[in-house]
């Protein structure tokens, strides 16, 4: 079954490629002057915290030189 274009597809097309060339505007690109400079200051902090169980602690304490 093919579909048959009537004249008011015709217009609808017509108005929207008139009011998309009317919003396109006109573009223009060009090189910058300087180069491109991307400042990176990143700090970063790192936290380590430790919990021992009262078993590994007791057994740390007993042997102190076990590490």
């Amino acid at each position: 079954m093919t579909r048959r274009t009537t004249t008011l597809d015709h217009v609808w097309r017509g108005t929207i490629m008139v009011l998309s060339a009317a919003a396109s505007g006109c573009v223009s690109i060009t090189a910058p002057d300087k180069p491109i400079v991307i400042n990176l200051n990143i700090s970063v902090t790192q936290e380590v915290v430790y919990r021992l169980d009262s078993e590994a602690k007791t057994l740390i304490k007993q042997n102190p030189g076990i590490f």
